[in-house]
């Protein structure tokens, strides 16, 4: 072997070694999930460990694959074609057929601080944008008789519609003195779930750190005197201390959903859709559009 050989062999091999040192240098930690301070992976330590024995990235991430890997490919085809179709046919999905979506998952759930609920409300939106168009996708050819649409309206229409409440919590206590020193807790920053834990008389809800859940305004169990109060306050705040049949209250109020409500014309498309949906015995799957378009997977 020549000398000019073997010195442009070695050569070749530094600059692999390089571009391998750089390539782990570079990709040697990850983040596994979008939360602003979310774990960041180190991928040449163990990511867990059961005495003693290490659990190691790349084992974890075989063991996705071999798990979900499939389903989870899938997923993210159905995800772009349907978004490709909706384009492609034009198929926006009303702001306010979301919203409305939004508010009774958000009064399904409990409290929520505010970082956490606008990272939900992001999850559910994308979520929601592709169940309506997948559905309209689906129903797309289905005829549904005009005069059948309107009687369905006049029969289930309301169901459509969301009404205001609120969600609140509150402290009651036994006096105004007793309240105020509340109200300077919560003003040096104290949790209000805490205090409610500490100071409140309710039984009921001081357990559940004052917590009351979402109520609606029209509902004959909001409790006396809190909705007019509670209408004057911003989300994420408290009230002033006031009197009640129980004691001295401070509500609050942790998050304010008005209400929405669909004419005919508005909700026309989405209950076609849904009643196309039931007259022709479909699941919401997106298997009879991929047929619609060209694709290429690993598992086919």
């Amino acid at each position: 072997m020549s000398k000019r050989l073997l010195l442009g062999i070695v050569i070749v091999l530094v600059i692999t070694n390089i571009a391998t040192l750089i390539y782990w240098n570079k990709s040697e930690s990850t983040i596994i999930d979008n939360k602003e301070n979310g774990p960041v992976i180190n991928k040449k330590k163990p990511v867990a460990s059961v005495n003693g024995q290490d659990i190691f990235y790349e084992d974890w991430m075989r063991q996705l694959r071999l798990n979900n890997g499939e389903s989870q490919l899938k997923s993210m085809v159905d995800q772009e074609l349907v978004r490709q179709l909706a384009e492609e046919k034009d198929l926006d999905i009303s702001e306010k057929v979301i919203q409305k979506e939004i508010s009774m998952l958000t009064a399904a759930e409990g409290v929520m601080k505010k970082e956490e609920l606008q990272r939900a409300e992001k999850q559910w939106r994308e979520k929601l944008v592709y169940r309506y168009q997948l559905q309209l996708l689906l129903t797309e050819g289905v005829k549904i008789p005009e005069d059948q649409l309107q009687r369905y309206y006049e029969e289930y229409g309301d169901q459509y519609n969301f009404s205001a409440s609120m969600q609140l919590s509150h402290i009651i206590v036994e006096d105004l003195s007793t309240a105020k020193k509340v109200v300077r807790d919560l003003e040096a920053d104290a949790d209000f779930g805490m205090l409610a834990r500490e100071y409140s008389l309710d039984e009921e809800t001081r357990d559940k750190k004052g917590y009351l859940g979402y109520i609606y305004i029209n509902s004959q169990f909001f409790p006396e005197g809190y909705k007019e109060i509670a209408l004057q306050m911003d989300d994420h705040s408290y009230s002033d201390p006031f009197a009640t049949e129980e004691g001295v209250a401070i509500i609050y109020l942790h998050r304010y959903l008005p209400e929405i409500t669909f004419t005919y014309e508005e909700i026309k498309k989405y209950m076609k859709s849904e009643i196309a949906m039931q007259e022709t015995n479909q699941t919401l799957s997106a298997d009879p559009l991929w047929k619609e378009a060209e694709i290429h997977w690993l598992y086919e």
